[in-house]
């Protein structure tokens, strides 16, 4: 089934969905995604680290993703990471809309055997990063480390995402890093829930995000 074609949400509203493509001379990447899915995944970046952590963010934030890149990989991982998380990004960005109505922050911290990871995130609308993982090895299987922080620079640059990642405890760079893709899916699902309250309001004194 493709997003789509998926019914009202028990609400009655529509999803809050997206499909989002971006082809370049290095890269060819296509994302789409219902906020108000189930936590289904489909994910083949060519990276598979990379599709492991979408699984994490699908299943903890119940947001179903179809992910496809293809990219210059011969040369390295560099380019397609970048440009998944920049597509996703504004996927996210897309399917969000307004942002009229949302919680808008989110909070949480993950465990995951000896790793505690903790995320904060604000869709304020002004992008900014803080990152604050310390991860000893150079390499998960084949994936390169440093490539996490460039994801969600990524991200926080084209979902206009305010995000904090803060590791708290962790010395295997597989726990850490999972816990941080955890703990943001977590944060995710409750800063773009819908809040009852707000009455379909933007969720800023200033009216405006």
């Amino acid at each position: 089934m493709q997003l789509s074609d998926r019914p009202l949400t028990a609400s009655g509203t529509a999803p809050r969905q997206a499909t989002v493509s971006r082809r370049t001379g290095e890269t060819d990447v296509q994302v789409s995604l219902n906020l108000d899915g189930t936590g289904r995944c489909q994910a083949d970046t060519g990276i598979p680290f990379l599709d492991h952590m979408f699984d994490q963010i699908a299943s903890h934030g119940l947001i179903d993703l179809e992910i496809t890149a293809k990219g210059d990989l011969h040369i390295d991982d560099h380019h397609t990471n970048e440009d998944v998380g920049i597509t996703f990004g504004l996927a996210l960005a897309e399917a969000l809309g307004d942002r009229k109505g949302i919680v808008r922050f989110g909070h949480f911290v993950a465990p995951l055997d000896e790793a505690l990871v903790q995320v904060a995130l604000d869709f304020s609308g002004r992008p900014h990063l803080t990152y604050g993982l310390d991860l000893p090895t150079e390499r998960v299987g084949t994936y390169e480390t440093q490539l996490v922080r460039e994801f969600f620079v990524a991200i926080a640059n084209n979902a206009k995402l305010t995000l904090h990642l803060r590791q708290l405890d962790g010395i295997n760079s597989h726990h850490i890093i999972e816990a941080t893709f955890k703990a943001f899916a977590r944060s995710l699902r409750m800063a773009t829930e819908v809040d009852p309250r707000r009455a379909g309001q933007i969720p800023s004194s200033k009216g405006v995000l």
